[in-house]
């Protein structure tokens, strides 16, 4: 039976420091030495027709040589580094910062930046864990640090930021409801309402996506989230039913307690025997006064409490 390749998530790639020179030591070779070397190879002219060929090619290789050391320097800014490859293999890193100079003049070297960066998703559309379409965006704060990684694990380390960060947007959008209007909703976590907790779990998230790349994320947060366009008046009202209900609720808890202390103060104190027919009505007047939206008015009843 022949073997399967399996793909695992081991990093193959990890920065490695190389050291390297002054820039302005290399320039002194190259300016200086150099064309002394050359000069030098004169001398041997006087070694008849040998010494001639031998000078020639001696100078057209230190020509050579003189030209190709031009790509021996490298301007490396504060927080940026750069990684050297030999023909297609990765040499190293190189982070110390100034006029750098390699005596190999042969090195590809490309830059790589360290520095904080932001990126802002475009706003997604996407279905909450209700099923409400919801259009929602993130602002991610990440930076490289490993450029190996960065480079070579991954075709293109900023695209892959971007799709990976929305991604996990995606994925986190649709396991919260986007605010808590659902009685199976209640004591959890609403997109709109835990701020804190849906940035962490969204940080977590991104930061396990793009650490293969040498990447680290700093902050993630959403920066805009709204119902879509063609259910907001809708959820809108949602919304404000689920408040007037919830008032309803509150003030009919407050009355029902109210109605019970006047009933049990009144039986305490004796003031007056109410049965069962008084008590209801007197539970009726309370709750009517209570819970009424207007201002109720009194009737002054100068008969007997069943006139």
């Amino acid at each position: 039976m022949e073997s399967q390749s399996v793909v695992t998530d081991e990093i193959q790639f990890r920065d490695l420091e190389r050291s390297s020179m002054n820039g302005f030591l290399g320039l002194f070779i190259h300016l200086i030495i150099v064309p002394i070397i050359f000069l030098a190879t004169f001398l041997l002219y006087g070694g008849g027709a040998l010494g001639v060929i031998l000078a020639i090619i001696l100078q057209s290789i230190i020509g050579i040589l003189w030209c190709i050391m031009w790509n021996s320097y490298v301007v490396i800014n504060p927080n940026e580094t750069a990684v050297l490859q030999f023909f297609g293999k990765y040499s190293g890193t190189v982070k110390t910062e100034g006029f750098r100079w390699f005596i190999n003049p042969l090195y590809e070297k490309t830059k790589v930046i360290f520095r904080i960066r932001n990126f802002e998703s475009a706003k997604l559309k996407v279905n909450d864990v209700n099923a409400n379409p919801i259009d929602i965006a993130a602002v991610v704060v990440w930076r490289v640090f490993d450029a190996a990684e960065a480079l070579f694990e991954v075709d293109d380390y900023e695209n892959y930021v971007q799709i990976q960060s929305e991604a996990a947007l995606r994925a986190m959008a649709t396991k919260y409801p986007y605010d808590i209007i659902e009685e199976k909703d209640l004591g959890g976590v609403a997109l709109s309402s835990h701020q804190e907790v849906v940035a962490t779990e969204l940080r977590e998230s991104v930061q396990e996506r793009l650490s293969r790349a040498g990447i680290e994320v700093l902050e993630a947060r959403i920066s805009h989230l709204a119902y879509a366009p063609e259910v907001a008046q809708a959820m809108l009202r949602r919304q404000q039913a689920s408040a007037v209900v919830a008032a309803r609720r509150e003030i009919v808890d407050g009355a029902v307690g109210m109605v019970e202390l006047a009933l049990a103060q009144l039986s305490a104190k004796d003031i007056i025997e109410l049965d069962e027919d008084k008590k209801a009505t007197m539970v009726s007047n309370l709750l009517v006064v209570l819970c009424s939206e207007t201002d109720t008015t009194p009737v002054v009843n100068t008969g007997s409490l069943y006139q």
